[in-house]
């Protein structure tokens, strides 16, 4: 549904979804809060952006700038105005069960396996027991999913094993601290997740807020990772277990990340990088890059500092 912009400066405008600078078209409103997206903000093909003033420059002339003191308190009205239900994650009411819909002779499963409405499951796929996909997932052939995981707000492609109790497309942890109720930021964006990919046992991927939690192909995650909204996870990426992702990092391909490594938000980690366990990534990661410890340096700084 459509909304009307109004202002002093403004036509009466058609606004028809929120969207992150990236994919926003010129129908479209977006957001732009950080001078680390200004290469996205210089490209944007949004109508509309919310900034501030500070940062307003950084825009082409063709989006009209909505200049706030809050960008990011100001989109999470604007969205809700948009997706009223957005700050909501209640369970899917319209589920049931699985041999009582069409995928009854489609799929193999096991007991109290619960399907929601325009769910799509393609050939050759498992499902273990107590498991729950809710209305509108999508799920490509050849694929296994493990027992007790929940599965919403996601699209998983080709030959994906999702093992036993992840939970996927719940929404992120994104809120406004506030002494009398801390405010939700809300959540429209999906999960992503690419062919050949495997998802270990427990771990969890929220969905994104206003871009989608992307999880690139033959990318390997262990048991208890936890990867936070917005993230965008690589190809032939190998992530050990209890690794923990905080929101909208970017990771390139051919990444490996040892075991309890703590990712901070809003990073870009580039290729083919190493990453030792337990290390806490507080900064960006260039390209070829071995990197250890807290806060996380150079593999070679790291061992000459501890011998």
């Amino acid at each position: 549904k459509s909304r009307i912009i109004n202002g002093d400066n403004f036509k009466k405008d058609k606004i028809y979804d929120v969207k992150d600078l990236y994919t926003a078209t010129n129908k479209d409103l977006t957001f732009f809060h950080s001078k680390n997206y200004s290469s996205l903000a210089l490209s944007t093909k949004a109508l509309y952006c919310v900034t501030l003033k500070s940062l307003s420059n950084y825009l082409p002339k063709t989006c009209k700038k909505i200049i706030v003191d809050n960008v990011l308190f100001s989109m999470a009205k604007i969205t809700k105005e948009f997706y009223p239900n957005s700050v909501v994650d209640d369970f899917d009411n319209s589920v049931k069960e699985i041999n009582k819909t069409k995928f009854k002779n489609k799929a193999k499963y096991g007991n109290n396996v619960l399907i929601g409405n325009n769910v799509n499951i393609g050939k050759n796929c498992l499902i273990g027991h107590n498991t729950i996909i809710e209305k509108n997932v999508i799920i490509g052939s050849n694929c296994s999913i493990g027992s007790n995981v929940i599965i919403r707000n996601t699209i998983i492609k080709n030959n994906v094993n999702i093992l036993d109790g992840c939970v996927i497309g719940k929404k992120g942890f994104g809120f406004f601290p506030n002494k009398n109720k801390n405010v939700r930021y809300p959540h429209i964006g999906l999960v992503l997740i690419n062919d050949n990919s495997e998802i270990g046992c427990g771990s969890t991927i929220d969905r994104g807020s206003l871009s989608n939690t992307i999880i690139g192909k033959n990318t390997f995650l262990d048991n208890q990772v936890h990867i936070a909204h917005n993230n965008r996870i690589g190809n032939n990426c190998i992530i050990a277990g209890q690794v923990g992702f905080a929101g909208s990092s970017s990771v390139g391909d051919s990444v490996m990340i040892g075991g309890q490594a703590g990712i901070s938000g809003h990073l870009k980690i580039g290729n083919n990088v190493h990453i030792g366990g337990g290390s806490g990534v507080i900064k960006d990661v260039e390209d070829n890059s071995k990197v250890m410890g807290y806060p996380a340096k150079n593999l070679k700084e790291f061992i000459k500092s501890n011998r």
